[in-house]
């Protein structure tokens, strides 16, 4: 049985406390713009995808318990479909379709904070990818503020084609998978809505793509 609400806020809080310095110990971790997200109400934060673990490095930012949709072949892995489930993900195909916006736009009605990862896949190449289409009708639609969000650091950690991965110690010299993490500028509900789909995607990656250099800019030199 899914935990009840008090249940869920209290596992993300005893993780996110772990999570922090399990990462900022062995991955350095780093982070900036936490301040864009709001602490109570809907909000939708658009990010690129770097890594197995960015719904992790994404929610060690917040000071607020995230919701996130995944692909749907992560819930067949043992113990950890249900721990994602726990966490109130919602499983969707990569292309987020019918199915995915309208949980999208269900979570947002209930007031909560929702991470989705534009690009639909893990990067190839560690380089920002093309937005799905479908993201210019979620931010058009969507009634919540928009919060550009990029990953730098975690491609390098832990790339689609391994099997674990590599530690970047803060107290080693300085290794490539130090990861960093930043929140863009907010966008009020409604910004998008009389945009085109191409200028939505195109406005979006370049706002995701300043994001990443702000968290660059902090990454462990």
């Amino acid at each position: 049985m899914p935990l009840p609400r008090l249940g869920r806020h209290l596992l993300w809080f005893a993780t996110h406390k772990i999570g922090f310095w399990v990462f900022h110990l062995g991955w350095s971790y780093r982070c900036t713009g936490r301040r864009h997200l709001p602490d109570t109400g809907p909000a939708l934060i658009v990010s690129n995808h770097q890594s197995f673990i960015d719904p992790l490095l994404v929610g060690l930012i917040a000071r607020r318990p995230l919701t996130f949709l995944a692909r749907h072949n992560l819930f067949k892995i043992p113990l950890f479909g249900a721990l994602v489930r726990e966490y109130g993900a919602f499983p969707i195909d990569r292309n987020l379709g019918k199915d995915g916006l309208q949980a999208v736009f269900e979570m947002l009605g209930r007031g909560e904070a929702v991470t989705v990862f534009a690009e639909g896949e893990r990067t190839h190449d560690g380089e920002l990818q093309p937005l799905k289409p479908g993201i210019a009708l979620l931010v058009k639609r969507a009634d919540a503020p928009i919060i550009p969000c990029a990953i730098i650091g975690a491609y390098e950690s832990w790339p689609r084609h391994a099997k674990r991965p590599a530690l970047a110690p803060l107290f080693l010299p300085r290794l490539p998978g130090s990861i960093a993490v930043a929140f863009g500028e907010a966008l009020p509900a409604g910004y998008y809505r009389t945009w085109h789909r191409e200028a939505i995607l195109k406005d979006l990656g370049e706002r995701i793509a300043q994001a990443a250099l702000a968290a660059k800019g902090i990454q462990r030199k």
